[in-house]
């Protein structure tokens, strides 16, 4: 079964307005991936802002539109929001070519997030592909900040060559931390590449995790997503403990206009993040 529907939020004041930000650092994290660090103008805005893992915001250029992304910015990071942007159209090549003191407008937090004080005391195995990785460094590194709450943390990050990995600056740091057990994988091999070599749910086979008390939290293109979620569910785990988010295209954000509707469910306000199970009761559009 579904869920309940929660109550539709009543935003305050205008929905669709959004507030005014300025972008402070633009990050080339590969040929077509980049990641904007921005600041609300309005320090009190800033100061008061929260989210919680998994929640996505509009990030928009002023006269090219806005376009959804998560806030891949921990909750704990107060002194700006991040938001990693892949070119894939007109709005995403508008907002690729902002540069730091540019002004950009954001409407969030918006949806769900990870349900994780449900995974309190059990393990998670993190499956990220691509920009797959967004969400799932938001999720983890609060995870990570509150260790001592959870079991194992386990990470399997891959795409398809080393440059088509985002956060390459933080790979070293995660593959050293004593509390994150971290896999790096590509797709085949490359000069020079020390780590696994190998499609994601085939690599994810070898390792072999443990479904007994674990929950898996997998993001990534949705090819990726499906045979992942079936390598997973090889390996017995329950539908109920594989944790997945949606892709679909928002517009209004806020769960009137119906852009993102799968059968009763808004992907803006019921998701964007799911279980398995959960989308096992949806139409089979996805």
């Amino acid at each position: 079964m579904l869920r309940e529907i929660p109550p539709r939020p009543k935003p305050q004041g205008n929905p669709y307005k959004p507030m005014p930000a300025t972008v402070a650092e633009v990050i080339q994290e590969t040929g077509n991936i980049k990641t904007l660090r921005v600041i609300l103008d309005n320090p009190e805005d800033m100061q008061s802002f929260t989210h919680e893992p998994g929640q996505v915001g509009q990030l928009s250029v002023f006269g090219a539109g806005e376009a959804t992304f998560v806030i891949n910015s921990p909750p704990s990071m107060k002194e700006y929001l991040q938001f990693s942007v892949m070119q894939a159209g007109e709005v995403t090549a508008a907002i690729h070519r902002v540069s730091p003191g540019d002004k950009v407008g954001v409407r969030a937090p918006l949806g769900n997030f990870f349900p994780y004080n449900d995974w309190k005391g059990k393990n998670v195995f993190f499956v990220g592909g691509g920009i797959g990785m967004a969400p799932i460094r938001t999720i983890m590194l609060h995870l990570l900040e509150h260790k001592a709450d959870y079991g194992k943390i386990s990470l399997l990050y891959g795409a398809r060559t080393p440059r088509d990995m985002a956060y390459s600056y933080e790979l070293d740091d995660w593959l050293r931390r004593p509390d994150l057990d971290c896999t790096l994988c590509i797709d085949a091999p490359f000069e020079g590449w020390k780590h696994k070599v190998g499609l994601i749910p085939n690599v994810l086979l070898e390792l072999n995790p443990d479904p007994a008390n674990c929950v898996a939290v997998l993001c990534g293109p949705p090819i990726m997503i499906k045979f992942t979620a079936q390598a997973l569910q090889k390996l017995n785990f329950a539908p109920e403990n594989i944790v997945t988010t949606l892709e679909k295209r928002m517009k209004c954000g806020i769960g009137i206009c119906g852009r993102c509707n799968i059968g009763g469910r808004y992907v803006c306000v019921d998701g964007p993040v799911f279980t398995w199970k959960e989308l096992q009761n949806l139409p089979p559009e996805l």
